[in-house]
């Protein structure tokens, strides 16, 4: 900041006040018990739901595409032979 500027300077009361009151609403809507609300209640033990591993979503995933691409390669073939 510019010397002489608008703001209180640093050490006193004011600039204190004003530091705080930065501080409580800069947060938003945090919680107080943790991570409930944020990003990391997906990932607890105490999430509701369908618990899957990592690995089982990659398996799945990758039986979805090789799935895919296997009705492609059919409907290519079944197109061409009903053409010929």
């Amino acid at each position: 900041m510019a010397l002489g500027g608008g703001g209180p300077q640093r050490g006193t009361a004011a600039a204190n006040a004003a530091n705080l009151r930065r501080r409580k609403t800069a947060g938003g809507g945090g919680a107080a018990g943790g991570a409930g609300g944020t990003m990391l209640q997906f990932y607890t033990d105490d999430s509701p739901g369908l618990k899957i591993s990592p690995n089982v979503v990659l398996v799945m995933s990758i039986g979805f595409i090789a799935f895919v691409a296997i009705l492609h390669v059919m409907g290519k073939l079944y197109f061409v032979r009903r053409e010929a």
